[in-house]
């Protein structure tokens, strides 16, 4: 991987010739013939690691920006490593005690910071094991917040929190039974660095880079599975689907109900005017042959039906999908109904309806053990009503996000392309909640190069138009309408 020395560093025992050692280390980084990145990319950084004493002070090396002073503090983000006299050191990035600057465009773009969370939620997940080894800041640029306590194992590092917990960023707990989880991480953090700088790795080192991108860049959107969400349905009896349009949700939805529920169920969609009498049960107006010809009537509502057909299918599970669930106002559709949502209530939970509804329930409404119920929600989508705490506690929700692997295995080159232009703008430039309106696969699946660019004039940039007029992406709206321009170019 080229960066053994580096490690070496994070296990040295002996700090007697600290600074000399780091020296050898960083050079070891660089050069076609052993470097993982090119020697120019040397340029990027110096050296700061002064004389180890654990008694009157932190100890560090840290590979810094150089435009900062040989000496004394300085500013912009940086590669460090924290050694312990009792256990392998700590690395991760860390802003210098002077401010952002020179790095004050990297620190305050949303990407870099969704990058370093992305890498320690891999780390924890691959190499954890049920244990936190890694923890990301949520804003890098903020070093007037204090990094929060971690678990008990980090313990003998409060002296480096103390020091310096406003302004690291990204931490990885290196252990001495797992130096190849050591040796990822130093890999993961070292290549952002020089990402960030323009510097890519060498081609000896491009395939373990590209692969170690690809791990962590899945935490950036998780991949979901029907399978995934048939185990959380398993486990909850009511989920919510969300996510950016074109991610496919509804389609998921009708290849569950279709494939784990056997077509046992039944698809329904919310929209602005859907009342409690529509979802629930109310009164409602029939045919009679008395007075005026019509007269109101009991008439269960969608839930209701969907529980007296799981009544009559038991114990077969029933699966009903309920499409586009907060454009309606749930809170309000749901009314007291709200009470029956529970996936393992301690004792069964019955409804008191204000009318005789006919058999099964009559009078009593209930929702039958082997009734489930998926809703799907269009992340972008502002003109909806907000799903208030209440209804958020009885639904376990889950995120499906854009898949690159779709459209590599579903499009043609051009749309493969594309799709990654869109990914990294969303990525590098939208803050959070922005981050949600990134453009699903299906916008990209076209296999005919003829047809792609049509499809991503009229399809695409129609979408995100919209969002520019709407004020959806304020904060990078410039580099969304320079890629429309690449788009009217084809």
């Amino acid at each position: 991987m080229s960066i053994e020395h580096v490690v070496d560093i994070v296990y040295a025992k002996d700090f007697a010739d600290w600074k000399d050692n780091n020296k050898k280390a960083l050079d070891s980084l660089f050069g076609a013939k052993q470097g993982r990145y090119h020697q120019d990319a040397a340029k990027t950084v110096q050296l700061r690691a002064p004389e180890v004493n654990f008694k009157t002070g932190v100890p560090f090396a840290a590979y810094i920006n150089p435009n900062n002073p040989e000496s004394g503090p300085y500013g912009g983000f940086s590669f460090v490593v924290f050694p312990s006299e009792r256990e392998p050191a700590l690395i991760g990035l860390v802003v210098g005690t002077q401010g952002l600057a020179p790095d004050e465009a990297v620190l305050g773009r949303p990407g870099h910071a969704r990058k370093a969370q992305a890498i320690c939620a891999w780390l924890n997940a691959k190499f954890g094991n049920g244990k936190q080894v890694a923890w990301a800041k949520k804003d890098p640029s903020r070093i007037d917040i204090d990094m929060p306590d971690l678990p008990d194992e980090w313990k003998s590092f409060q002296p480096v929190f103390k020091r310096y917990g406003k302004v690291i960023y990204a931490l990885f707990k290196s252990s001495e039974g797992n130096k190849s989880a050591t040796q990822e991480a130093t890999a993961a953090f070292l290549d952002l660095m020089f990402q960030e700088r323009g510097y890519g790795t060498n081609a000896d080192n491009k395939q373990n880079s590209e692969r170690i991108t690809q791990e962590w860049h899945e935490h950036l959107m998780p991949s979901l599975s029907p399978s995934d969400v048939k185990q959380l349905l398993d486990e909850k009896r009511f989920v919510v689907l969300q996510g950016p349009p074109g991610t496919g949700k509804t389609t998921m939805a009708q290849e569950l109900l279709k494939r784990d529920f056997e077509g046992s169920g039944k698809i329904i969609q919310l929209h602005p005017n859907s009342t409690y009498e529509t979802f629930i049960g109310g009164l409602a107006p029939v045919r009679s042959e008395h007075g005026l010809g019509l007269e109101f009537a009991p008439k269960p509502g969608f839930l209701m039906e969907a529980a007296k057909a799981a009544l009559l299918c038991n114990p077969e599970p029933y699966l009903l999908v309920v499409d586009e669930i907060n454009r309606a106002d749930l809170s309000k559709i749901l009314g007291e109904a709200i009470f029956l949502l529970e996936a393992s209530p301690q004792q069964a939970r019955e409804l008191d309806l204000p009318y005789d509804f006919g058999e099964p329930f009559q009078t009593k409404f209930r929702i039958p053990e082997n009734l489930f119920i998926l809703g799907t929600m269009n992340s972008a989508d502002r003109s909806i009503a907000i799903v208030d705490v209440a209804i958020r506690r009885r639904f376990a929700f889950t995120s499906l996000w854009p898949q690159m692997k779709v459209v590599k295995e579903n499009a043609c080159e051009l749309m493969q392309q594309q799709f990654q232009r869109v990914l990294d703008i969303f990525i590098e430039h939208a803050q959070e909640d922005a981050f949600n309106l990134v453009p699903g696969h299906s916008y990209f699946l076209e296999k005919n190069p003829g047809k792609a660019k049509r499809s991503l004039q009229t399809g695409l940039a129609p979408l995100l138009e919209e969002y520019l007029a709407q004020g959806y992406i304020g904060g990078f709206s410039e580099q969304v309408r320079s890629y429309l321009q690449e788009l009217r170019s084809l």
